[in-house]
Protein backbone atom coordinates (compact mmCIF):
# COMPACT_ATOMS: atom_id res chain seq x y z
CA UNK A 1 0.00 0.00 0.00
CA UNK A 2 1.62 3.23 -1.12
CA UNK A 3 1.43 6.42 0.90
CA UNK A 4 0.00 9.74 -0.20
CA UNK A 5 1.88 10.95 -3.26
CA UNK A 6 3.79 14.22 -3.53
CA UNK A 7 1.52 15.98 -6.03
CA UNK A 8 -0.15 19.23 -4.92
CA UNK A 9 -2.95 21.50 -6.06
CA UNK A 10 -1.76 24.88 -7.34
CA UNK A 11 -1.40 27.25 -4.35
CA UNK A 12 -3.56 29.79 -6.22
CA UNK A 13 -6.67 27.59 -5.81
CA UNK A 14 -5.94 25.90 -2.50
CA UNK A 15 -8.41 26.81 0.29
CA UNK A 16 -7.09 29.18 2.96
CA UNK A 17 -8.15 28.71 6.61
CA UNK A 18 -8.93 32.40 7.10
CA UNK A 19 -11.60 32.26 4.40
CA UNK A 20 -13.80 29.84 6.36
CA UNK A 21 -15.70 30.01 9.65
CA UNK A 22 -14.93 26.39 10.52
CA UNK A 23 -11.67 24.64 11.36
CA UNK A 24 -10.60 23.83 7.81
CA UNK A 25 -7.59 21.68 8.63
CA UNK A 26 -9.48 19.56 11.16
CA UNK A 27 -12.38 19.10 8.75
CA UNK A 28 -10.08 17.94 5.96
CA UNK A 29 -8.72 15.10 8.13
CA UNK A 30 -12.04 13.31 7.53
CA UNK A 31 -11.20 12.95 3.83
CA UNK A 32 -9.40 9.70 2.99
CA UNK A 33 -7.85 7.99 0.01
CA UNK A 34 -9.06 4.70 -1.48
CA UNK A 35 -7.26 2.10 -3.55
CA UNK A 36 -9.01 -1.02 -4.78
CA UNK A 37 -8.14 -4.19 -6.66
CA UNK A 38 -10.80 -5.75 -8.88
CA UNK A 39 -10.63 -9.31 -10.31
CA UNK A 40 -9.70 -9.50 -13.98
CA UNK A 41 -12.90 -11.37 -14.80
CA UNK A 42 -15.15 -8.81 -13.08
CA UNK A 43 -17.94 -7.35 -15.19
CA UNK A 44 -16.64 -3.78 -14.78
CA UNK A 45 -12.94 -4.59 -15.22
CA UNK A 46 -12.80 -3.90 -18.96
CA UNK A 47 -14.26 -0.40 -18.67
CA UNK A 48 -13.16 0.75 -15.20
CA UNK A 49 -9.94 -1.24 -14.85
CA UNK A 50 -8.69 -3.65 -12.21
CA UNK A 51 -6.85 -1.04 -10.11
CA UNK A 52 -8.76 2.06 -9.05
CA UNK A 53 -7.84 4.99 -6.84
CA UNK A 54 -9.66 8.03 -5.53
CA UNK A 55 -11.06 9.56 -2.40
CA UNK A 56 -13.76 9.11 0.21
CA UNK A 57 -14.93 10.77 3.40
CA UNK A 58 -15.52 9.37 6.86
CA UNK A 59 -19.17 10.00 7.75
CA UNK A 60 -19.32 8.08 11.04
CA UNK A 61 -16.95 7.74 13.96
CA UNK A 62 -16.99 3.95 13.54
CA UNK A 63 -15.03 4.16 10.28
CA UNK A 64 -17.75 4.19 7.61
CA UNK A 65 -16.47 5.88 4.44
CA UNK A 66 -18.74 7.40 1.78
CA UNK A 67 -17.33 7.45 -1.75
CA UNK A 68 -18.35 7.25 -5.38
CA UNK A 69 -19.38 3.73 -6.20
CA UNK A 70 -17.32 3.07 -9.32
CA UNK A 71 -14.16 3.07 -7.21
CA UNK A 72 -15.30 0.07 -5.19
CA UNK A 73 -17.61 -1.92 -7.49
CA UNK A 74 -16.61 -5.62 -7.47
CA UNK A 75 -13.50 -4.87 -5.37
CA UNK A 76 -11.77 -7.88 -3.80
CA UNK A 77 -9.26 -5.68 -1.94
CA UNK A 78 -9.80 -2.21 -0.44
CA UNK A 79 -7.24 -0.02 1.29
CA UNK A 80 -8.01 3.29 2.96
CA UNK A 81 -5.25 5.87 3.40
CA UNK A 82 -5.85 8.42 6.14
CA UNK A 83 -4.91 12.10 5.88
CA UNK A 84 -1.42 11.34 7.24
CA UNK A 85 -0.87 8.48 4.79
CA UNK A 86 -1.51 5.70 7.33
CA UNK A 87 -3.11 2.67 5.62
CA UNK A 88 -6.14 0.80 6.95
CA UNK A 89 -7.75 -2.19 5.27
CA UNK A 90 -11.40 -1.77 4.29
CA UNK A 91 -14.42 -3.79 3.24
CA UNK A 92 -17.09 -2.83 0.72
CA UNK A 93 -20.43 -2.37 2.47
CA UNK A 94 -22.67 -1.15 -0.33
CA UNK A 95 -23.01 0.37 -3.78
CA UNK A 96 -26.21 2.03 -4.99
CA UNK A 97 -26.49 2.17 -8.78
CA UNK A 98 -29.25 4.78 -8.77
CA UNK A 99 -27.38 7.48 -6.83
CA UNK A 100 -23.82 6.31 -7.49
CA UNK A 101 -22.90 6.31 -3.80
CA UNK A 102 -20.71 3.60 -2.28
CA UNK A 103 -19.86 2.73 1.33
CA UNK A 104 -16.70 1.18 2.76
CA UNK A 105 -16.10 0.02 6.33
CA UNK A 106 -12.63 0.53 7.79
CA UNK A 107 -11.46 -2.72 9.42
CA UNK A 108 -8.90 -1.03 11.64
CA UNK A 109 -8.86 1.92 14.02
CA UNK A 110 -9.02 5.31 12.31
CA UNK A 111 -9.22 7.79 15.23
CA UNK A 112 -10.75 10.40 12.91
CA UNK A 113 -14.18 11.98 13.43
CA UNK A 114 -16.87 11.53 10.81
CA UNK A 115 -17.85 14.61 8.80
CA UNK A 116 -21.33 15.93 9.51
CA UNK A 117 -23.85 15.49 6.70
CA UNK A 118 -25.35 18.77 5.50
CA UNK A 119 -28.23 19.67 3.19
CA UNK A 120 -27.43 20.09 -0.49
CA UNK A 121 -30.84 21.25 -1.73
CA UNK A 122 -30.64 24.78 -0.21
CA UNK A 123 -27.24 25.47 -1.79
CA UNK A 124 -27.17 28.16 -4.43
CA UNK A 125 -25.14 29.03 -7.49
CA UNK A 126 -22.22 31.15 -6.37
CA UNK A 127 -21.83 29.52 -2.94
CA UNK A 128 -18.23 29.06 -1.79
CA UNK A 129 -17.29 25.42 -1.27
CA UNK A 130 -14.23 23.24 -0.84
CA UNK A 131 -13.71 20.20 -3.08
CA UNK A 132 -11.42 18.09 -0.92
CA UNK A 133 -9.16 15.15 -1.65
CA UNK A 134 -7.06 13.19 0.80
CA UNK A 135 -4.02 15.06 2.06
CA UNK A 136 -5.37 18.34 3.43
CA UNK A 137 -5.32 21.82 1.89
CA UNK A 138 -2.57 20.97 -0.60
CA UNK A 139 -4.89 18.46 -2.26
CA UNK A 140 -8.11 20.45 -2.04
CA UNK A 141 -9.65 23.19 -4.18
CA UNK A 142 -11.41 26.40 -3.13
CA UNK A 143 -14.33 26.40 -5.55
CA UNK A 144 -17.81 27.77 -6.16
CA UNK A 145 -21.05 26.15 -7.22
CA UNK A 146 -21.59 27.26 -10.82
CA UNK A 147 -24.64 25.18 -11.74
CA UNK A 148 -27.33 22.88 -10.34
CA UNK A 149 -29.09 20.95 -13.06
CA UNK A 150 -30.12 17.59 -14.43
CA UNK A 151 -27.38 15.18 -15.45
CA UNK A 152 -27.74 12.04 -17.55
CA UNK A 153 -24.88 9.55 -17.83
CA UNK A 154 -24.49 7.12 -20.72
CA UNK A 155 -24.57 4.15 -18.31
CA UNK A 156 -28.36 4.43 -17.67
CA UNK A 157 -27.94 7.00 -14.90
CA UNK A 158 -29.81 10.21 -14.15
CA UNK A 159 -29.56 12.82 -11.40
CA UNK A 160 -32.47 15.24 -11.17
CA UNK A 161 -30.19 18.00 -9.87
CA UNK A 162 -26.46 17.43 -9.89
CA UNK A 163 -24.09 20.04 -8.48
CA UNK A 164 -21.34 21.46 -10.70
CA UNK A 165 -18.30 23.26 -9.28
CA UNK A 166 -15.26 25.12 -10.61
CA UNK A 167 -12.31 25.28 -10.67
CA UNK A 168 -12.11 21.51 -11.05
CA UNK A 169 -10.30 19.11 -8.76
CA UNK A 170 -7.89 17.02 -10.88
CA UNK A 171 -8.38 13.84 -8.79
CA UNK A 172 -12.15 14.15 -8.58
CA UNK A 173 -13.38 10.63 -7.86
CA UNK A 174 -14.88 10.46 -4.36
CA UNK A 175 -13.86 13.98 -3.35
CA UNK A 176 -15.81 15.66 -0.54
CA UNK A 177 -17.88 18.75 -1.33
CA UNK A 178 -17.68 20.79 1.88
CA UNK A 179 -20.00 23.72 2.57
CA UNK A 180 -19.62 27.01 4.42
CA UNK A 181 -20.21 25.44 7.84
CA UNK A 182 -17.81 22.53 7.32
CA UNK A 183 -20.60 20.09 6.42
CA UNK A 184 -20.61 17.45 3.68
CA UNK A 185 -22.74 18.50 0.70
CA UNK A 186 -21.86 15.86 -1.87
CA UNK A 187 -19.38 13.41 -3.38
CA UNK A 188 -17.35 14.05 -6.52
CA UNK A 189 -18.16 11.85 -9.51
CA UNK A 190 -16.83 13.26 -12.78
CA UNK A 191 -14.80 15.94 -14.50
CA UNK A 192 -16.57 17.58 -17.44
CA UNK A 193 -15.93 20.48 -19.77
CA UNK A 194 -18.12 23.45 -20.60
CA UNK A 195 -17.55 26.06 -23.28
CA UNK A 196 -17.77 29.67 -22.19
CA UNK A 197 -19.32 32.43 -24.28
CA UNK A 198 -15.76 33.44 -25.21
CA UNK A 199 -15.20 30.04 -26.78
CA UNK A 200 -12.77 28.94 -24.06
CA UNK A 201 -13.33 25.62 -22.31
CA UNK A 202 -13.47 25.21 -18.55
CA UNK A 203 -13.17 22.02 -16.51
CA UNK A 204 -15.93 21.33 -13.97
CA UNK A 205 -16.56 18.75 -11.30
CA UNK A 206 -19.93 17.00 -11.20
CA UNK A 207 -21.01 16.26 -7.65
CA UNK A 208 -23.65 13.80 -6.44
CA UNK A 209 -25.74 15.77 -3.88
CA UNK A 210 -25.72 14.45 -0.31
CA UNK A 211 -29.50 14.76 0.07
CA UNK A 212 -29.80 11.57 -2.00
CA UNK A 213 -28.03 9.62 0.75
CA UNK A 214 -30.32 10.14 3.74
CA UNK A 215 -33.32 8.15 2.41
CA UNK A 216 -31.18 5.08 1.69
CA UNK A 217 -28.34 5.23 4.26
CA UNK A 218 -29.91 2.92 6.83
CA UNK A 219 -30.69 0.36 4.13
CA UNK A 220 -27.17 0.55 2.73
CA UNK A 221 -25.69 -0.06 6.17
CA UNK A 222 -28.08 -2.90 6.97
CA UNK A 223 -28.55 -4.66 3.64
CA UNK A 224 -25.85 -3.33 1.30
CA UNK A 225 -28.52 -1.88 -1.02
CA UNK A 226 -31.71 0.21 -0.86
CA UNK A 227 -34.69 -1.83 0.25
CA UNK A 228 -36.88 -1.26 -2.80
CA UNK A 229 -37.34 -2.96 -6.20
CA UNK A 230 -34.54 -2.47 -8.70
CA UNK A 231 -34.89 -0.47 -11.91
CA UNK A 232 -34.85 -2.29 -15.25
CA UNK A 233 -31.42 -2.29 -16.88
CA UNK A 234 -30.80 -2.70 -20.62
CA UNK A 235 -27.02 -2.88 -20.74
CA UNK A 236 -26.69 -0.11 -23.32
CA UNK A 237 -24.41 2.93 -23.20
CA UNK A 238 -26.00 5.79 -25.12
CA UNK A 239 -25.39 9.43 -25.85
CA UNK A 240 -27.42 12.33 -27.18
CA UNK A 241 -26.27 13.67 -30.58
CA UNK A 242 -28.36 16.39 -32.23
CA UNK A 243 -31.58 15.23 -30.55
CA UNK A 244 -30.87 11.60 -31.40
CA UNK A 245 -30.22 8.87 -28.83
CA UNK A 246 -27.28 6.90 -30.22
CA UNK A 247 -26.03 3.64 -28.74
CA UNK A 248 -22.25 3.78 -28.25
CA UNK A 249 -21.69 0.36 -26.71
CA UNK A 250 -23.60 -2.66 -25.43
CA UNK A 251 -22.63 -4.55 -22.29
CA UNK A 252 -21.32 -8.07 -22.71
CA UNK A 253 -24.12 -10.59 -22.07
CA UNK A 254 -26.54 -7.77 -21.26
CA UNK A 255 -30.11 -7.46 -22.57
CA UNK A 256 -29.03 -5.11 -25.36
CA UNK A 257 -26.46 -7.57 -26.69
CA UNK A 258 -28.89 -10.48 -26.42
CA UNK A 259 -31.38 -8.46 -28.51
CA UNK A 260 -28.63 -7.79 -31.12
CA UNK A 261 -28.44 -4.05 -30.48
CA UNK A 262 -25.24 -2.58 -31.91
CA UNK A 263 -23.11 0.56 -31.60
CA UNK A 264 -24.51 3.19 -33.93
CA UNK A 265 -28.13 2.12 -33.52
CA UNK A 266 -30.47 5.05 -32.87
CA UNK A 267 -33.26 4.68 -30.29
CA UNK A 268 -36.34 6.36 -31.77
CA UNK A 269 -38.99 5.39 -29.21
CA UNK A 270 -39.52 3.59 -25.90
CA UNK A 271 -42.82 1.70 -25.59
CA UNK A 272 -44.30 3.71 -28.44
CA UNK A 273 -43.23 7.16 -27.21
CA UNK A 274 -40.65 9.03 -29.27
CA UNK A 275 -37.49 10.07 -27.44
CA UNK A 276 -34.85 12.68 -28.21
CA UNK A 277 -33.48 13.39 -24.71
CA UNK A 278 -31.15 10.98 -22.89
CA UNK A 279 -32.60 11.47 -19.41
CA UNK A 280 -36.14 11.12 -20.75
CA UNK A 281 -35.16 7.90 -22.53
CA UNK A 282 -33.93 6.28 -19.33
CA UNK A 283 -36.89 7.53 -17.30
CA UNK A 284 -39.35 6.06 -19.80
CA UNK A 285 -37.62 2.70 -19.50
CA UNK A 286 -37.79 2.85 -15.70
CA UNK A 287 -41.45 3.90 -15.80
CA UNK A 288 -42.39 0.57 -17.41
CA UNK A 289 -41.84 -1.34 -14.16
CA UNK A 290 -39.20 -3.09 -12.13
CA UNK A 291 -36.19 -5.10 -13.29
CA UNK A 292 -37.41 -7.99 -15.43
CA UNK A 293 -40.05 -6.01 -17.31
CA UNK A 294 -40.00 -6.24 -21.11
CA UNK A 295 -38.88 -3.00 -22.77
CA UNK A 296 -40.06 -2.36 -26.36
CA UNK A 297 -37.73 -0.14 -28.39
CA UNK A 298 -38.05 1.31 -31.88
CA UNK A 299 -34.63 1.62 -33.49
CA UNK A 300 -32.99 2.85 -36.68
CA UNK A 301 -30.00 1.16 -38.33
CA UNK A 302 -28.53 1.42 -41.82
CA UNK A 303 -31.57 3.03 -43.43
CA UNK A 304 -34.22 0.84 -41.83
CA UNK A 305 -36.46 1.08 -38.78
CA UNK A 306 -37.10 -2.00 -36.66
CA UNK A 307 -38.47 -3.03 -33.28
CA UNK A 308 -36.70 -4.90 -30.49
CA UNK A 309 -38.14 -6.18 -27.24
CA UNK A 310 -35.53 -6.36 -24.47
CA UNK A 311 -35.90 -8.53 -21.39
CA UNK A 312 -34.56 -6.13 -18.77
CA UNK A 313 -32.59 -7.37 -15.75
CA UNK A 314 -31.24 -6.11 -12.46
CA UNK A 315 -27.82 -4.57 -13.10
CA UNK A 316 -26.31 -5.95 -9.89
CA UNK A 317 -26.77 -9.53 -11.11
CA UNK A 318 -23.72 -9.08 -13.30
CA UNK A 319 -21.41 -7.86 -10.51
CA UNK A 320 -19.21 -9.88 -8.20
CA UNK A 321 -20.18 -9.66 -4.54
CA UNK A 322 -17.76 -7.94 -2.12
CA UNK A 323 -15.10 -10.20 -0.63
CA UNK A 324 -15.47 -10.85 3.09
CA UNK A 325 -12.52 -10.18 5.41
Amino acid sequence: MSTVSDWKISPAVQPKPEDYSFDLDRTLTSVVGLRTIIPGDAFTAEVLGTERAGNGVLIRDDGVVLTIGYLITEAESVWISLFDGRPVQGHVLAYDHETGFGLVQALGRVDVPGLRLGKSTPTQIGDKVVVAGVGGRQRSVAARIIAKQEFAGSWEYVLDEAIFTAPAHPNWGGTALIGSAGELLGIGSLQLQQTRATGQTENLNMIVPIDLLEPILDDLLAFGRPNHPRRPWLGVYATEIEDKIVIMRVANRGPGQLADLRPGDIILAVAGTEVSDLADTFRRVWALGHAGVEVPLLLYRDGRTFEARLASVERGRFFKSPSLH
